[in-house]
């Protein structure tokens, strides 16, 4: 029986067995735990400010970290990154944080929770960098980024690619989907604010627009076969219908990208 003082969180996908328990947050560890935990003081150690910081295991085995007041912006919230401004400080902390762990040195047993294999190992990438796992408290002015169990091995544009696809955001859904020049502009704002200042990094990421959605779409369609938790669950319930009719739409206008990010 959870204790009293606990509260059950809801929100995300696999997000089980997940509580609050006073200024703290409790959730099922699992063998990528160590590794998640040396890569989070490493950054509170380098002072990046929107990461939670670990607090090591409880008596039941869970992991214990910092509690993010505040709620995510997706997707009752998501108006609030509407503004350029704060569409700019999405980007900018994204950079912090890959700067920051740009001299992080996993332990040598790490294991990571590698869900889509890498397409490198310049960083320990986050690899859910969206509006999902943006936690914003309106009091005090501070963004976290919270779910960080999927870490692992990765590059700076798959993590850029990923978020620009959330945040801009870059979707065929109707109910989200920005006008071509405005999403075109976004993008561009979004490049210019992580500061994404090499021409062939620019190329490099337009592909990537696409490639990171597939790679969902993939991924969830494994799932599928597999009957694997909650994977299964959300290609039932479409999700994997909307990773690919993404992928599409970022892949047709690849010339509209390109123009963006480079004229």
């Amino acid at each position: 029986m959870p204790q009293v003082n606990e509260q059950p969180l809801t929100g995300g996908n696999a997000n089980a067995g997940v509580v609050r328990a006073g200024d703290t947050v409790r959730r099922p560890a699992g063998p990528w735990t160590p590794a998640v935990h040396a890569l989070l003081d490493h950054l509170h150690r380098a002072g990046y400010p929107a990461a939670p910081r670990p607090l090591g295991i409880d008596e039941q085995g869970r992991e214990v970290l910092t509690f993010a007041p505040g709620a995510t912006v997706w997707p009752e919230r998501f108006g609030l990154l509407d503004p350029a401004a704060r569409l700019a400080r999405v980007a900018r902390l994204i950079r912090e944080f890959h700067d920051a762990v740009a001299d992080f040195t996993p332990p040598p047993d790490a294991a990571w929770n590698v869900l889509i294999p890498p397409d490198g190992d310049e960083i320990i990438a986050h690899h859910d960098l969206a509006p999902w796992n943006l936690v914003v408290e309106d009091a005090t002015d501070a963004w976290t980024f919270i779910d960080w169990d999927v870490a692992g091995p990765g590059t700076r544009l798959w993590d850029l690619s990923y978020a620009v696809h959330g945040f801009v955001p870059l979707s065929a859904n109707p109910a989200f989907r920005r006008e071509d020049r405005q999403a075109a502009a976004r993008l561009r704002l979004f490049a210019d604010a992580y500061g994404l200042d090499d021409e062939a990094q620019r190329r490099a990421l337009v592909p990537l627009l696409w490639e990171r959605s597939r790679g969902m779409y993939d991924f969830l369609a494994a799932g599928h076969a597999s009957g694997r938790q909650p994977w299964a669950t959300l290609w039932a319930e479409g999700h994997g219908d909307a990773w690919h009719g993404d992928a599409a739409y970022a892949e047709e206008r690849a010339e509209l990208w390109t123009r963006a990010l480079l004229d």
